[in-house]
């Protein structure tokens, strides 16, 4: 599977105090409970009774885990909090959970932190930058933080939008996404990216509980974009590791984009994305069109956004 995408149940909330986190744990395993039939878990669905309840029962889910119900009913209910990592361990199983979610469930069931200075500015190494600008033939461009974009070569830029030209602050791909209605026009499939790039937020989210930029951003794209307010409301996250774009740009047309995620060295929230195309295809023509195009300085597209 090129992508992962789990329920996670972390809300943003600018100062993550304890009823916070224990209104987080429970939304999440109660997400989780509804997502799973009977039939899924190898359980009697009890016939055809109507079940009052989407999804499992809290009594289905206490006896999958081996847990008491009362024990599970006060967890999902935030009467407790701080459960083991056994205990972790056991309804991860229960719920069948993907990797990316049970170090979400891991990350909602941790001890309450006191809010933290945020991070200094993430910066490029020169040598990385100059890597990323050499490539004529593929896109390319290094996501941080939040989705901001940290670098990008000329035919990324051309493919996608010059961010270059925008104010620091803005220069952010999710930003971009839903706030240019050029990027809604790019993609073929712009619902599914978009909503992909939601999860990749929230799962940024659950690991950085205190970045105040993300829940500045968060709050502004949730005002101006319905289906933003949506998929953030949905509690889903999307783990970036490789998959397929298809694009129809205005200059060279219709292209299928293969892409690879890769954590850089050194800042695990710095992400390569490379994009190609199959050899011999109509995609890698236009793509190889798109560079000549290009001349090597990126032309802006949609206007700037915001």
């Amino acid at each position: 599977m090129p992508t992962q995408t789990v329920c996670t149940g972390r809300g943003w909330c600018d100062h993550r105090d304890m009823a916070a986190s224990r209104t987080d744990l429970g939304d999440f395993l109660r997400r989780c409970r509804a997502g799973l039939t009977p039939e899924a878990v190898g359980l009697d669905d009890g016939g055809p009774v109507k079940r009052r309840v989407r999804g499992l029962r809290r009594e289905e889910v206490a006896q999958l885990a081996g847990v008491s119900v009362d024990y599970y009913t006060r967890l999902e209910q935030g009467r407790h909090s701080s459960p083991s990592e056994a205990v972790l361990e056991a309804l991860a199983r229960a719920f069948r959970l993907e990797p990316a979610a049970r170090a979400h469930l891991s990350d909602l069931a941790r001890p309450v932190r006191r809010k933290t200075a945020q991070p200094p500015a993430q910066r490029v190494r020169p040598a990385m930058q100059q890597l990323v600008a050499s490539m004529s033939e593929h896109p390319a461009l290094i996501l941080g933080r939040r989705t901001d974009v940290l670098a990008s070569n000329t035919l990324a830029r051309e493919l996608f939008t010059d961010w270059t030209r925008m104010p620091p602050r803005e220069r952010n791909y999710a930003r971009w996404m839903f706030l240019d209605p050029a990027a809604a026009e790019l993609f073929l499939d712009w619902r599914t990216v978009a909503a992909e790039v939601v999860g990749t937020l929230r799962l940024y989210a659950g690991r950085h509980p205190d970045d105040v930029r993300l829940n500045e951003m968060v709050g502004e794209l949730t005002i101006r974009s319905a289906e933003f307010s949506a998929w953030w409301n949905g509690h889903q996250v999307h783990e970036r590791t490789h998959g397929v774009k298809r694009v129809a740009h205005p200059a060279v047309g219709p292209m299928t984009l293969r892409y690879e995620a890769l954590p850089l060295p050194g800042d695990a929230d710095q992400v390569l994305f490379l994009y190609h195309t199959d050899p011999g295809s109509s995609s890698h023509d236009n793509l190889a069109l798109l560079a000549l195009l290009s001349g090597g300085t990126a032309a802006p597209r949609g206007g700037r956004v915001g």
